[in-house]
């Protein structure tokens, strides 16, 4: 494993942390690599580990398909309807 993969797991809460070890020892298996090769859920799961640890990062947001400015403007619209500061 990488030194910037070991950093990066380090310093992610522990959910991901939990689940990024638990995929990578999966991986290192014969037959856990191949699971991970045949179950899309599973690679999706990892993505989405790695994913959530760095949510705040804008990229990141934008290739999960998050735009925080589209939320800010949908709630500023909602609340000038509602009438509500």
């Amino acid at each position: 494993m990488s030194g910037g993969l070991q950093r990066f797991i380090a310093a992610a809460p522990w959910p991901q942390r939990a689940g990024l070890r638990l995929l990578l020892a999966l991986g290192r298996r014969p037959r856990g690599a191949a699971l991970l090769g045949r179950v899309p859920l599973l690679a999706q799961l990892a993505r989405s580990l790695v994913a959530l640890g760095r949510y705040d990062e804008p990229a990141v947001a934008r290739a999960l398909g998050w735009d925080a400015a589209a939320v800010v403007a949908r709630g500023r619209e909602l609340r000038r309807r509602e009438g509500r500061p």
